[in-house]
């Protein structure tokens, strides 16, 4: 890898860890369905008009049904449960969760796919599960019981690997680029309903404005534009260490931007879940990498 890839790596890594501190200030003051829409309908305005520009071909009579089912399988979804445990979860427990992705894509791989799960990786995913359920019990106890946002967040990692599972299968010949933008857009349109049941709470202030702002453009959008960069320039299986770096972000940054404690079961959780999830990306051949 080049100095500029590790840039990126480690760039797409800050931002994506503070995607969660955005969520923190963000969800509480306006609602997890109003921050889901507005971060797909920021990011996915943002990526539209700098394609637009730029001549990107969408191809919408051909993809259509794959822009939603992406939309709403890797954002639409996800965004809202990751919104939906912000209310109650530390910013630094959802982004150690959120690493349980890659065992999540191993799971359905097998299911669907039919990969066949090596040794190594069962070993994985027991100590990843087994992180994740010391951080989810340590901080419901320290936030009177919402063990629900863990469940929340863990089933938004399983949103995200489904949705990755589903683009190697169904989408794989379409413009990565065109998918991030598309897809949500059309999570936006499947969010929009919900905002007349849960419209936001209040007047939004000028921070929370700003965080949501950045939530959508940095992190739904310039977040991806690296994200891609990083696939084309070294391949999937070492742009997904990515995943490694996210907790490192997200606990840091909630401990300097909102006062998070980092406790000894935080950081031993979060060990065992990024020692596991090692273990499921290194157990997992290169080919059947999505």
């Amino acid at each position: 890898m080049r100095g500029a890839d590790w840039a990126r790596l480690v760039a797409l890594a800050a931002i994506w860890g503070g995607s969660f501190v955005f969520m923190r200030v963000v969800a509480p003051a306006i609602g997890p369905v109003a921050t889901a829409q507005g971060r797909v309908l920021l990011g996915g305005a943002a990526l539209g008009l700098w394609f637009a520009l730029t001549g990107l071909a969408f191809d919408w009579r051909r993809w259509w049904r794959e822009y939603l089912a992406i939309g709403v399988a890797n954002s639409a979804v996800p965004f809202l449960l990751f919104s939906f445990a912000a209310l109650a979860a530390p910013a630094s427990h959802l982004a150690i969760v959120n690493a349980l992705t890659p065992v999540f894509g191993a799971i359905v791989a097998a299911i669907w796919l039919g990969e066949r799960l090596q040794p190594t990786q069962a070993i994985g995913m027991t100590l990843a599960f087994a992180g994740v359920a010391i951080v989810a019990l340590r901080g419901a106890a320290q936030e009177g019981g919402a063990w629900w946002a863990y469940l929340a967040g863990a089933c938004a990692a399983a949103c995200y690997a489904f949705a990755g599972v589903y683009i190697k299968r169904h989408a794989a010949s379409a413009s990565p680029k065109a998918i991030a933008a598309a897809s949500q857009l059309s999570a936006a349109v499947v969010l929009a309903p919900l905002l007349v049941v849960a419209p936001p709470r209040g007047p939004i202030e000028a921070t929370v404005a700003a965080n949501l702002l950045a939530l959508g453009v940095v992190a739904s959008g310039i977040a991806l534009l690296l994200y891609y960069r990083l696939i084309a320039d070294i391949g999937p299986t070492r742009a997904m260490t990515v995943t490694f770096l996210i907790p490192v972000f997200g606990m840091l940054r909630g401990a300097l931007f909102i006062d998070e404690r980092l406790t000894v079961g935080t950081l031993g959780g979060a060990a065992l879940v990024l020692a596991g999830t090692a273990l499921v990306v290194r157990g997992k051949r290169p080919a059947q990498t999505p």
